[in-house]
């Protein structure tokens, strides 16, 4: 018989509902991207330039790309917990990768408005 300990109430739900909402932010953006790029091509730098110049595209990248790095920050935190044993190896990991998530989305800022 497994004896499973439960640290606190929805344990979990918080992750799967970010999981899910972030995943909708992703869809809804590439949607939105799709279209635009259908519907103005062809698409030059020029047109590359003129599509990212409105403050609400940059800002909705920016909420695209933030989905992104949380999506994936949640998915590999989650995949480290379960495959990396020694704690000191799971630690190193998740602190690299979360520096990475918080690097790629200053740059990410730095291109947006840079």
């Amino acid at each position: 018989m497994v004896n499973r300990i439960i640290v606190g109430a929805h344990y979990g739900l918080k992750d799967w509902l970010t999981q899910r909402i972030s995943a909708v932010i992703i869809a809804a953006y590439s949607l939105v991207l799709l279209a635009l790029v259908l519907t103005r091509s062809p698409l030059v730098q020029e047109g590359w330039k003129a599509l990212f110049a409105p403050q609400w595209f940059r800002v909705f990248t920016l909420l695209f790309l933030l989905s992104v790095f949380w999506h994936a920050w949640v998915g590999m935190r989650d995949i480290v917990m379960d495959y990396v044993q020694p704690i000191a190896i799971k630690l190193t990991v998740e602190v690299l990768i979360a520096l990475a998530l918080v690097v790629y989305a200053v740059w990410a800022v730095r291109i947006l408005w840079g």
